[in-house]
């Protein structure tokens, strides 16, 4: 059934799980890797060089989302994007992707579908091809999403930092933050930090790129800059030590910080969903363009692999933890 013929007022109950299947599929275009896209029991892909890249992401509503803050495509281009930024991570790029939705059924079509808009139009901006997934009924709204995707060279982990290295972020950080803490008390204002909370900007280009420039660990920022440079550091082995001065605090977040009477630092070390990326380069000429250096490498001490803060123990929140 197209999407055309769908009242405006349909609900999931109303149209059923194949007729909402197959409009779906019918928003999502196919990449010529694609030999067998959806429809069938399993996609079939093409491989064609180098190493297979792949990342599963979960959103629940109310823990992840809530309806009432974000637009249902806003909704699917993050769901979008959280996979997409890890495959950016690893130094690849995302070719395909799968999405399972657990719908409550008097959840309305239109939502349905405009998630679909924003999921493919996120895709689209790296080439993936939604290839498959699955629909069944919750009282919970549920997002799976499985990305898969290549590298070319060497895929960067997240244990390859040594003392010595530099630390650099691609990406905005903190916006989404801002946005949070500004929608969590009511406000809609600054629009510039809403929006960046309801549909994040990850650099997409520059995992491949820094890859290829010798990035010796890389991680997507999701759950907190701190939070996420720790694990860094403990993979590694090594410590983490960030500099504030090297951070650039917009004039957004100035605002919201001083309407709160928060440190808008804050933002920046503990917010997450932004999906910038954080890379360690053994010298800083090797950072490429658009990175800005905000650290350094340390061998650890008796205290072990952790994250300071210029030379110091952080005492702020440090990022987003689900339990």
């Amino acid at each position: 059934m197209p999407v055309s013929s769908f009242p405006s007022d349909a609900t999931l109950a109303d149209v059923g799980e194949f007729p909402l299947i197959s409009a779906l599929t019918a928003l999502f275009e196919q990449g010529e890797h694609v030999l067998v896209g959806p429809g069938d029991d399993a996609a079939v892909l093409r491989i064609r060089n180098g190493h297979v890249v792949v990342s599963t992401d979960l959103m629940v509503e109310g823990r992840h989302f809530r309806r009432d803050w974000v637009p249902a495509e806003d909704v699917g281009a993050r769901a979008a994007a959280q996979n997409l930024s890890d495959i950016n991570a690893m130094g690849g790029t995302a070719s395909s992707v799968t999405v399972g939705l657990a719908l409550p059924a008097d959840l309305p079509v239109k939502w349905a579908l405009d998630f679909a808009r924003g999921f493919a139009a996120e895709c689209a901006k790296v080439g993936a091809s939604v290839v498959g997934g699955d629909v069944t009924r919750s009282e919970t709204l549920v997002i799976a999403v499985t990305v898969l995707g290549g590298c070319t060279v060497s895929p960067v982990l997240r244990s390859g930092a040594t003392a010595g290295d530099v630390v650099a972020l691609c990406g905005r950080q903190g916006w989404a933050a801002g946005g949070l803490a500004v929608l969590g008390r009511g406000f809609r204002s600054p629009r510039v930090l809403v929006e960046a909370y309801r549909r994040a900007d990850p650099p997409y280009d520059a995992g491949p790129v820094a890859a290829k420039a010798g990035a010796t660990s890389m991680i997507d920022v999701s759950d907190g800059l701190v939070a996420d440079a720790g694990h860094v550091a403990e993979d590694s082995g090594v410590v983490i030590d960030l500099r504030t001065g090297a951070f650039e605090i917009p004039e957004p977040l100035q605002a919201v910080g001083s309407a709160l009477g928060a440190d808008p630092l804050q933002f920046v070390l503990g917010g997450g969903d932004d999906h910038p990326l954080l890379a360690t380069f053994t010298r800083a000429k090797d950072v490429p363009a658009g990175w800005t250096v905000v650290g350094s490498v340390l061998a650890a001490g008796d205290d072990g692999p952790r994250v300071t803060v210029d030379g110091a123990a952080y005492e702020g929140p440090v990022g987003w933890t689900h339990f």
